[in-house]
């Protein structure tokens, strides 16, 4: 496994499996910018990440994240992931519902000097509030 690839699966597990956001100081850039089309600034810093992963967290208390392919080239790593968890806070102005989710998404990341300086996720959010009943199931063809 590449070097890189291994600092991205080291923060995803940290953070999703082991619940460590300390892991952040060491692996994440101090002018770290995170790209999601759900948020509506891009995501500033350690702390902006850490807030960022706490939104999800308090959203979903048992919320992981499972790496489920890699491909790294050069100073770029992209990985496709399924995340999971139980719906028992508020998010995105959803109240909390109980309902078990499944979300599939892909994140580009960008290293340099070992740290992790930019990322861009697309993840399936309609899929996520389609489950959650926050908006109906989209009509088939």
């Amino acid at each position: 496994m590449s070097a890189n690839k291994e600092i991205v699966r080291r923060l995803v597990d940290g953070v999703w499996r082991d619940r460590n956001l300390a892991i952040v100081d060491e692996l994440v850039a101090q002018d770290y910018v995170g790209h999601d089309p759900t948020q509506p600034e891009p995501i500033q810093g350690r702390d902006g990440f850490k807030q960022y992963v706490g939104m999800y967290q308090s959203a979903f208390h048992d919320a992981t994240v499972t790496i489920d392919a890699q491909i790294a080239e050069g100073d770029m790593v992209v990985t496709r992931w399924t995340g999971r968890g139980t719906h028992t806070g508020e998010l995105m102005g959803v109240s909390p519902t109980g309902k078990e989710v499944t979300v599939s998404g892909i994140t580009v990341t960008r290293l340099a000097d070992g740290k992790i300086a930019e990322e861009w996720e697309l993840m399936d959010a309609l899929g996520m509030l389609v489950q959650l009943g926050a908006v109906p199931q989209p009509a088939t063809a």
